[in-house]
């Protein structure tokens, strides 16, 4: 089938969390299966086009915005490793500081996305490509549902896709002033009323609007779509959700293996495999020995905890501030993070740099070969995320042999279970409250656990052992695609 896929972020030209590899993997995916995918997404300012072999093409896109038209210049590009075309949208909106405008998002994001999705359509009518499937991603690109089911339906190009919209987290809606948005987006306000699918607590709603007007909407991890739908981590659209709850479905995200994977990933220090894990420990002791860590009679033994993490409350970061000092006290360990965020937790790992100069390595940002020698160099993976609508660290690390200690929610449930002792069975260390006890206490049975070896290896290989690729991911996205022209044909 052709696949019309867009979002707001794709790996590795643009990427600020999961969505940007995801974005990446399920097109390649794709396009392995036999299909024929093509994906369109901004030209921000920071894509590095000369690395990326992005060029510009001589089309330049009509995009109506309003009583207006506008316009948007067409550049190319693959994504690696693939034959994946990928199309560049060149505007003004884009020729700015990273994708969202960090922290709180630029002023005039309802407008930059709300072109997005309206370009989606007119580039791939000049393109002369005609979806069976036309996929939106998160809020920035949720305009296209409404827009394939009004504006497009009689398009010859349009008329018998079907629209499949995809929730990676349902905390970020693109909320907005009916009176800005709707006319941009070409509905006249008469369409706004109380309980219409455009409004949401008299704002409206571009979540609702992609849930409401899909064919098809997934979200993902099973466990995720259920607390989406049943409690507080809907944020509002639980109504909207189970009114939709026959189209709604939950598919874990996957893995792209030939990026995450210890066997042949060229930025550690050395691969390995479950049958060769020497590997492992030489990344352990280069990463500590790059960070400037001293070689004592505990260097190789202590255990490495390690964290990739966006610096936020969703991620659990305030029980780490509560617990991270009692932890280094009162175990023999090391403790490792790259990651940004608010400034109160960048400080805070800061501090925790300098008063464990010897035994903490810190990095505030975002460096790719750094997170990759921090999955291979810890021992413990930490991810005590409050909620966590799938989480690609915690896969990662079970592929790396780095056994991950998470909060049961979302994603994290899904893929991680408990260790026991009595039956050798389990990935990694659970807790369920969102409390320091629970934490600290996961990350004792961990630390124990550590220290006997033959179990600790036992740990390994079952994490080793896990499969979370892409591929199945992707399958599982072509049943819910059939599924879904089934409903327009």
């Amino acid at each position: 089938m052709n696949i019309l896929f867009t979002a707001a972020e794709v790996f590795p030209f643009a990427k600020s969390g999961g969505l940007g590899d995801v974005a990446s993997y399920l097109p390649k995916e794709w396009e392995k299966l036999g299909h024929h995918v093509i994906v369109i997404m901004p030209k921000y300012r920071s894509i590095d086009i000369a690395k990326h072999g992005i060029t510009p093409t001589n089309i330049v896109v009509p995009v109506p915005m309003g009583h207006w038209t506008e316009h948007a210049r067409l550049w190319q590009g693959v994504l690696p490793g693939s034959n994946v075309k990928v199309y560049f949208l060149e505007s003004e909106y884009y020729e700015r500081e990273g994708i969202y405008g960090n922290p709180d998002g630029y002023p005039d994001n309802d407008k930059r996305f709300i072109f997005l999705s309206r370009a989606v359509f007119e580039a791939a009518k000049i393109l002369n490509f005609t979806p069976d499937i036309v996929h939106a991603n998160d809020w920035h690109t949720a305009y296209v549902m409404p827009f394939l089911k009004i504006h497009y339906r009689n398009d010859k190009h349009f008329s018998r896709a079907a629209g499949v919209y995809s929730i990676h987290n349902a905390i970020f809606q693109g909320m907005a002033d009916p009176r800005t948005v709707l006319p941009l987006a070409g509905f006249g306000l008469d369409q706004f009323y109380t309980g219409s699918w455009f409004e949401h607590s008299g704002l409206v709603n571009a979540m609702k609007m992609g849930i409401m007007f899909a064919d098809k909407i997934t979200t993902v991890s099973p466990t995720y779509a259920n607390e989406i739908r049943y409690t507080e981590q809907g944020y509002g659209m639980q109504s909207a959700l189970n009114a939709r709850a026959a189209d709604f479905i939950g598919i874990l995200n996957g893995v792209d293996y030939c990026e995450w994977n210890p066997a042949i990933d060229h930025r550690l220090y050395a691969t390995y495999t479950p049958g060769k894990l020497d590997g492992k420990l030489i990344n352990k002791l280069s990463y500590l020995r790059d960070n400037g860590v001293a070689e004592t009679a505990s260097f190789a033994d202590m255990p490495l905890i390690g964290m990739v993490s966006r610096l936020t409350d969703q991620k659990g970061v305030d029980l780490v501030e509560q617990s991270l000092e009692y932890l280094m006290n009162s175990f023999p360990i090391r403790f490792t993070i790259i990651g940004s965020g608010a400034a109160q937790y960048e400080n805070f790992f800061r501090y925790i740099a300098r008063k464990y100069a010897s035994r903490a390595i810190v990095h505030i940002g975002y460096d790719d070969v750094i997170a990759h020698r921090i999955e291979a160099a810890s021992d413990i993976f930490l991810m005590p995320s409050r909620f966590e609508p799938c989480g690609l660290n915690q896969m990662y690390s079970l592929k790396y042999g780095t056994i991950p200690v998470v909060r049961s929610t979302g994603g994290l449930a899904d893929t991680v279970q408990e260790f026991s002792h009595t039956t050798g069975r389990g990935n990694g260390f659970v807790f369920h409250e969102a409390t320091t006890g629970d934490l600290t206490w996961a990350v004792d049975r961990a630390v124990n656990t550590y220290f006997h070896k033959p179990v600790w290896h036992s740990i390994m290989q079952n994490a080793m052992a896990c499969d979370y690729s892409a591929s199945r991911s992707a399958e599982s996205y072509i049943n819910v695609f059939t599924w879904a022209l089934e409903k327009v044909r």
